[in-house]
């Protein structure tokens, strides 16, 4: 279970780290992902704590599903907390797919999407673990530019 001081509780903040966080998708979820927010709420002579709130919708599945699936994104949270930079707010969005994925699924995808948002993996690379590779090589920030800088 993750403890109450470490969720997400107020519209606010969530509509804080979903409109000026960044975000990261996955087949079976989108995490959105506010770095060192300070929360305007809490007492100023404390440290901000990582926080973290979910949304399942009814596109997830009946109430049941739902709820599993809830308590499974606080479970995989609360032992990933501590690899976030302090005051950051955090929302997972279960998409539909989530409703039929197992707990080892969730964590996986969960992983590759912290793992991309605090610098681990560049958007179009496979996280490590799949049938791939794992990783990508670094190719050019802009295709078709002399990157000397040499004008034709």
């Amino acid at each position: 279970m993750l403890p109450t001081e470490y969720r997400l509780r107020r519209r606010e903040d969530f509509a804080t780290a979903v409109r000026r966080g960044r975000r990261a998708g996955r087949p079976l979820l989108v995490v959105h992902l506010r770095s060192g927010a300070t929360d305007p709420h809490g007492s100023g002579e404390s440290v901000p704590l990582a926080r973290a709130g979910f949304v399942v919708s009814k596109a997830v599945g009946i109430a049941v599903v739902r709820n599993k699936v809830k308590r499974r994104l606080r479970h995989l949270m609360r032992d990933r907390l501590d690899r976030l930079p302090t005051g950051s707010l955090v929302v997972v969005r279960a998409l539909p797919a989530a409703g039929d994925a197992d707990h080892d699924e969730l964590a996986r995808d969960l992983d590759a999407a912290l793992e991309r948002l605090l610098g681990g993996v560049p958007r179009g690379c496979n996280p490590p673990g799949n049938a791939t590779d794992g990783g990508c090589a670094p190719g050019p920030r802009n295709p078709g530019r002399d990157p000397g800088g040499s004008a034709q």
